[in-house]
């Protein structure tokens, strides 16, 4: 498997985490030593605490994304790692963070890492579980699952737009998307899900049995591997 990573972005993205890491915790040292010693500025520790925070959920959230190892990416391709050349995953280098073309389809990847079981109920997909860790990380870490099917279907719609610009209608084929749990301790029961909901570790057999049974032909994933980055 081919895999090509914009490792440009993905260094400068976890060295910006870094820094805002850095600079959120500063401001919010600032803002209690001002909230202790100097009570009568209550608005200017107040202003450095909210700017504190804000930063360190900016920094946490590229922390997460860029700079936590192993990175999502990482993840994904060493759960792939075995498909043969057939299939190129792209990491940062189209409107979609992670996109798998193959003889399986266009797939676009969106990794989840909670912990926990992963449900679908009530047209959202949810998580249960996970310990009070786990509610801690989701009110003030960012680690909560999120709104998956708004990111389907804003990455599903800026591929589609993506490939129109490269290839011809003919060639454009249909856009899948999975996502994919990577935490080792998080189970899914979402097979009632309107898009794949799947483990890590089950995605490769997955990947591999799509081919087999509803695959595209090997001319149209040359074609749309050559119109996208090398």
């Amino acid at each position: 498997m081919k895999i090509i990573s914009n490792d440009k972005l993905i260094k400068r993205n976890a060295k910006i985490g870094q820094i805002l890491n850095i600079v959120s915790l500063l401001i919010l040292g600032a803002g209690m030593y001002i909230t202790f010693k100097r009570p009568d500025q209550f608005s200017l520790s107040l202003t450095a605490l909210l700017l504190g925070f804000l930063l360190s959920q900016i920094g946490i959230y590229y922390t997460n994304r860029w700079g936590r190892v192993p990175r999502p990416d990482q993840v994904l391709s060493q759960a792939l790692k075995g498909l043969d050349n057939k299939y190129a995953l792209y990491h940062f280098t189209t409107p979609a963070s992670h996109l798998l073309v193959g003889p399986a389809g266009v797939w676009v990847l969106i990794p989840k890492n909670q912990k926990g079981k992963i449900v679908y109920e009530k047209n959202r997909w949810r998580q249960k579980g996970g310990g009070l860790f786990a509610g801690y990380l989701k009110l003030f870490a960012q680690d909560s699952l999120g709104r998956p099917d708004l990111e389907i279907s804003s990455e599903t719609d800026a591929i589609k737009k993506y490939l129109e610009n490269l290839l011809s209608e003919n060639d454009i084929p249909e856009i899948k998307a999975a996502v994919v749990l990577t935490h080792p301790d998080s189970i899914v029961e979402a097979d009632n899900a309107p898009s794949t909901t799947i483990h890590v570790q089950k995605l490769k057999d997955f990947i591999r049995k799509t081919a087999k049974t509803k695959p595209i032909s090997q001319e149209l994933v040359k074609t749309i591997m050559d119109a996208l980055p090398h």
